[in-house]
């Protein structure tokens, strides 16, 4: 009898770009007003700044996907800059006078509309990445997986909890890290995948990348 084919996992799917976008607003929403300055984990960048970063990852997946003729060599040609130095570079900032609560809906805004154009683009549009021209569900994944591991930046720079749920988590593995830990959890494999831990046995990359051309 032939050897019995593994199942293919779940693809990634916009409703898991929405669940985890409203579980990381939720994670957020306690946070001290007085917090935002502070380091995000083991970035650079302040809390608010890192905020900032993820809805602008989270814009610029969406807007990739917008174009009748989706660039297949570089980005669609927004002004990304940065308001100090050693900033993230950003199209999107969040108004300062908004306060948290507007920080947060800015990221709410970015999610839904990634998720927007990943429920209407056809599955065959392809558009340009750095980690590989990708596809819609692929530009989902990497925004699961920038929402999941920036989460975890600010939350950690906040010392708030931060344990998203499994299934996310391993879609998002399955879809762009092919040589991710199988015999530990999601969670923590992702966070090794990114850099951001070490495993029992694996110190945490040095360099890390993900793969997003589709895996068919």
């Amino acid at each position: 009898m032939p050897p019995r084919a593994e199942p293919s996992p779940s693809p990634v799917t916009a409703d898991d770009l929405d669940l985890v976008v409203r579980l990381a607003v939720d994670a957020l929403r306690p946070a001290p007003a007085d917090g935002w300055d502070r380091g995000a984990g083991s970035l650079e960048w302040n809390c608010w700044e890192t905020v900032e970063h993820l809805a602008d990852d989270l814009f610029a997946y969406a807007v990739q996907l917008g174009p009748r003729e989706p660039p297949l060599t570089g980005d669609v040609p927004f002004v990304w800059e940065s308001r100090r130095p050693g900033g993230p570079a950003n199209a999107v900032h969040a108004d300062r006078a908004a306060g948290p609560g507007g920080l947060l809906q800015v990221l709410e805004a970015s999610g839904a509309l990634l998720a927007a154009m990943v429920r209407t683009a056809s599955p065959h549009v392809r558009a340009h990445h750095v980690h590989g021209v990708s596809d819609p569900e692929g530009f989902a994944a990497m925004g699961v997986v920038e929402t999941l591991a920036h989460t975890h930046d600010v939350a950690g720079g906040l010392g708030l909890p931060w344990e998203p749920p499994a299934g996310p988590c391993a879609r998002a593995l399955a879809r762009l890290f092919p040589d991710a830990p199988a015999d530990v959890g999601p969670w923590p494999a992702l966070l090794w995948c990114t850099g951001r831990a070490d495993l029992p046995g694996r110190p945490r990359p040095v360099g890390w990348r993900w793969y997003a051309e589709p895996r068919s």
